[in-house]
């Protein structure tokens, strides 16, 4: 009888990644916080840029990651903070500034809006202008767009429309930059602090509404976005492609 070789010597060792230097942009907090955190622990070197001093000395501290103050609706801030980098592999963008999103259509002012449209468009459109040229080989852009794109709700239509554009940008970038690859995830409702510019008070009723009608039965979670965004991140297969991670809500 042969002996079984499976979990052997004579198996060939697994390929090891290698070392990896990942850009998140909105990563003091929430959605890139969690990815922040897993990617250290799988021993990434990670680069966290932000709008807020305290909130990225917490996270260089917390993490030991290299932090830059930076906004991403100025692109003289994008071209600063990539000429600090160096080569990266990966580039990833969880910034969301709509507090000013949510407005009725009959009284819309886009002078508040304004800062949505740069986070959620504009700011990944010039992440992938001056990114993208100091990406290894095999490396990645990823977008992070929304369920109102989907499942858009009242006061929401400038929110819908810049998650969908992400995918149609994210497609476009996927066919321009190749053979880089370029992907979006989409959340679903994730408990994270953007809900207290949304619903203030009302935020853990808002979200216990909504776990109710989820597929799931919860609302998401940090970690299951950062999970999503991993899985774009390591596999060399996927581009152009929309990622929902989203509990089921487009079903809901």
């Amino acid at each position: 009888m042969t002996p079984s070789v499976v979990g052997s010597k004579h198996q060939p060792p697994k390929e090891k990644l290698l070392p990896e230097h990942v850009v998140i942009v909105g990563g003091s907090s929430g959605m890139g916080r969690a990815l922040a955190a897993e990617l250290v622990a799988q021993g990434s070197e990670v680069t966290i840029a932000g709008r807020t001093p305290a909130k990225l000395d917490a996270v260089r501290r917390e993490l030991g990651v290299r932090t830059v103050a930076m906004d991403l609706g100025r692109e003289q801030d994008i071209e600063r903070l990539f000429a600090t980098t160096g080569k990266v592999s990966h580039i990833v963008t969880t910034a969301a500034d709509v507090g000013g999103a949510y407005q009725p259509i009959a009284a819309y002012d886009m002078g508040s809006a304004r800062a949505a449209v740069d986070s959620k468009l504009l700011g990944p459109l010039l992440l992938a202008k001056h990114g993208a040229p100091l990406l290894e080989p095999g490396g990645s852009i990823v977008f992070t767009s929304g369920i109102a794109a989907y499942r858009p709700g009242p006061r929401a239509s400038l929110l819908a429309a810049l998650n969908g554009a992400l995918a149609s940008l994210a497609a476009a970038l996927a066919v321009e930059l190749a053979p880089l690859r370029v992907n979006v995830v989409s959340p679903g409702w994730v408990d994270t602090p953007i809900w207290q510019d949304v619903a203030g008070d009302a935020a853990p009723a808002t979200l216990s509404a909504m776990a109710d009608r989820l597929p799931v039965g919860r609302i998401g979670r940090p970690q299951d976005i950062a999970a999503a965004i991993i899985a774009l991140l390591r596999n060399g297969f996927i581009t152009g492609t929309v990622l929902h991670a989203d509990g089921g809500h487009r079903l809901a």
